[in-house]
């Protein structure tokens, strides 16, 4: 005895649950990257997209970039749109998307955390995550890694190229 999925039931495009299908992803990429384009020819136009005595002008490949851009996303949303009810095809399944979260959610907390505590010590907090819950390794091994990269990170590029990076309370207490 087989049960039939309803067509109220959360499922994806092919009817099978827990599954997301194709439709949305494409059309919200699309209508992004023509967006995207938009903001590249209006300001592509904005600095100037002619030739001027010495050649092209800053905006003149951003501009023509943008345009093929824009007629790409274009095409493919208008394509999208008019094969809305017929196309079935299934773009992830939930425990893919489940995984595809396990990475998101920590990796914006990471930056959330970046302009909190610095970007020093929220790298050791993601990369003990990281190892801990998903490596599934010892502490013997995550706490040395995820103090001596940010350390690594650190010699290289605030004392060897002088380039500072943003900081936080606790770094600056430290007087890194």
């Amino acid at each position: 005895m087989s049960v039939e999925p309803s067509e109220s039931s959360a499922s994806g495009a092919d009817g099978s649950p827990g599954s997301l299908g194709m439709r949305w992803p494409e059309l919200l990429m699309a209508a992004f990257m023509l967006a995207v384009s938009l903001l590249v020819i209006i300001d592509s136009r904005r600095v100037g997209t002619d030739w001027g005595d010495d050649g092209p002008k800053s905006g003149y490949f951003p501009f023509y970039i943008g345009l093929m851009l824009a007629m790409a996303s274009g095409w493919i949303l208008v394509s999208q749109l008019r094969r809305w009810s017929r196309d079935t095809e299934v773009f992830a399944e939930h425990e893919q998307l489940r995984l595809v979260m396990a990475v998101f959610v920590p990796m914006v907390l990471y930056v959330v955390l970046i302009f909190g505590i610095g970007i020093y010590f929220s790298s050791a907090v993601l990369i003990g995550y990281f190892m801990l819950r998903h490596g599934r390794y010892r502490y013997a091994i995550t706490l040395p890694v995820a103090i001596g990269v940010p350390l690594f990170f650190y010699v290289v590029f605030e004392r060897w190229f002088l380039v500072m990076l943003p900081k936080g309370p606790i770094e600056t207490l430290l007087g890194l």
